[in-house]
């Protein structure tokens, strides 16, 4: 197919993408209860009885809910709305050397704050730990960012009728150190739904929302590797990215609404 064509077509769908996260932004916003979550401090005190110190721990304030989960469909719809606009001929030009900075910048954003919603449906609250998940993730991304950075011109053999190929061999390096930055957040998440020690658990649709935003969040990678493996449709960039689009509609609005039928909804 030819190159123009599937740029048109790349377009038509981030405005399409950019409506539906928007839309289900709004009905996330207009359906949701008020519930809040709190984001704690935890310091420690010096108890004059005992001559001890000992754990003062505070809600120092708390996230509506719904609105978070919102903010990453709104985050995501500004940026599909931006791509399909006033960056149209950026987006392709990066495209065609294999590299697509927008996406990177709105997972850096909308994929951590997804990833601190989940943290906090399971009982991570601690302000420290919320932060660093929330960068971690953002790590993460950035790893991605610079897969693309370091192999845009190798990482795929071409794009519509482009060719791209210059004979430069895959460097893996950013891509594995991504994997294993990425897997941190999970395995705190994992520990507090296993949670030794505590007779306490998270109500099913955690672990639903757990199982399934995970295997989204590898499919991910997955699309990625296979664009840098060359395999299939993924020799062309293009699919990979409408891969990216998809996916990333899918795992956002999957995450949403498992929150909103489970503890959201009136």
């Amino acid at each position: 197919m030819n190159s123009e064509i599937q740029f048109k077509q790349l377009r038509r769908w981030n405005i399409e993408a950019a409506i539906l996260h928007f839309v289900s932004g709004i009905a996330m916003v207009a359906l949701s209860t008020d519930m809040k979550v709190p984001v704690m401090t935890s310091f420690l005190k010096f108890n004059v009885a005992s001559q001890s110190l000992v754990p003062d721990q505070q809600v120092w304030f708390r996230l509506p809910l719904g609105i978070l989960v919102a903010s990453f469909l709104f985050i995501s719809a500004l940026a599909h709305l931006i791509i399909a606009t006033s960056y149209n001929k950026k987006y392709n030009a990066g495209l065609i050397k294999g590299i697509n900075k927008a996406r990177w910048v709105e997972y850096a954003l909308s994929s951590s704050i997804m990833i601190v919603v989940i943290s906090t449906l399971v009982g991570i609250s601690d302000v420290a730990a919320l932060i660093p998940i929330f960068f971690v993730n953002v790590a993460m991304i950035l790893f991605g960012w610079m897969m693309e950075l370091h192999n845009g011109s190798t990482g795929s053999p071409q794009v519509g009728s482009i060719a791209l190929t210059t004979g430069q061999k895959t460097d893996w390096t950013a891509f594995i150190f991504g994997c294993i930055t990425g897997i941190a957040p999970w395995l705190a998440i994992g520990l507090y739904l296993w949670s030794p020690g505590s007779a306490s658990n998270p109500p099913t649709f955690v672990y639903w929302i757990f199982f399934s935003i995970f295997v989204f969040f590898n499919i991910f990678a997955l699309n990625q590797f296979l664009q840098y493996k060359k395999i299939g449709k993924w020799k062309n960039y293009l699919y990979g990215e409408r891969a990216y689009i998809i996916l990333s509609f899918v795992a956002k609005s999957l995450l949403a609404w498992q929150v909103f039928a489970g503890t959201l909804r009136p």
